[in-house]
């Protein structure tokens, strides 16, 4: 059952200044969790869906206001037909299954990443879910799908490019902020956190905009292996680094 529902715990965690406001996740190891088990990769994605649900309770509890999973990349395409078609199917699944519970425990959807090459019976699930629960506010989902940043970034500089040819922007007006408004995530915080599971120490192509200044905290565990435990490690990791911003140790000020 999903619920982001609050207790005192909540609240105390809600008032921590040293919770990330933002958490996003890399959400790896699926096919190799399977592999060890010697189960069919399939499997491994069928148990991860388990671990996004819990992964938005916990989040909820645990006082974050937006959680951005990686649930599949643009270059994910690349990967055997049989399992891409499993994916899409394992995701519209998860849609009709569990929108109403999100929308019940007052979670909020959002979508980011490349929409015009998308099924089209895929993407009115996917506009569906932002639409029912656009007035939610108890927590953020970012679902990001069909995602690469660089693709995202290239959108960004078209839309900004276009915006100059009508007129309605000068090049001198170009800035990292008018930049960010043409981004999928704009209205979105920047990640604080970035989690990745699986012992894989890279970003592969997720919010390389964004993470400017986020904290990295790589996990051993595999996606589906990843629990609360797991999460509020991460989280203690987040709160022990000295987050400057460009600036020295100590100082105070913006």
């Amino acid at each position: 059952m999903l619920t982001t529902d609050t207790s005192q715990s909540v609240d105390d965690a809600k008032s921590d200044a040293d919770t990330p406001r933002h958490v996003a996740v890399i959400m790896d190891g699926n096919g190799r969790w399977a592999s060890k088990r010697s189960l069919p990769r399939t499997s491994g994605h069928q148990q991860g869906v388990k671990t996004v649900r819990n992964v938005v309770r916990w989040a909820g509890e645990l006082g974050i206001d937006y959680l951005t999973l990686f649930s599949f990349s643009s270059e994910n395409w690349r990967r055997p037909a049989q399992e891409v078609d499993f994916l899409m199917g394992l995701l519209k699944r998860f849609i009709r299954q569990d929108l109403a519970e999100l929308h019940e425990a007052g979670v909020r959807v959002r979508i980011i990443g490349r929409r015009d090459d998308l099924d089209r019976d895929l993407l009115r699930l996917l506009e569906d879910s932002e639409a029912l629960t656009r007035d939610n506010a108890n927590l953020n989902l970012v679902v990001a799908f069909n995602y690469g940043s660089r693709n995202e970034i290239v959108r960004a500089v078209q839309s900004v490019a276009e915006a100059i040819d009508r007129g309605d922007v000068r090049r001198e007006d170009i800035t990292e902020e008018l930049l960010a408004s043409h981004m999928d995530t704009f209205g979105i915080p920047d990640p604080d956190l970035i989690v990745r599971t699986s012992g894989e120490q890279r970003l592969s192509n997720f919010l390389l905009w964004q993470c400017a200044y986020s904290e990295f905290v790589f996990v051993d565990e595999c996606w589906p292996d990843f629990g609360r435990e797991s999460l509020e490690r991460a989280i203690e990791q987040y709160r022990k680094r000295d987050r400057r911003f460009g600036r020295v140790a100590g100082q105070t000020g913006t």
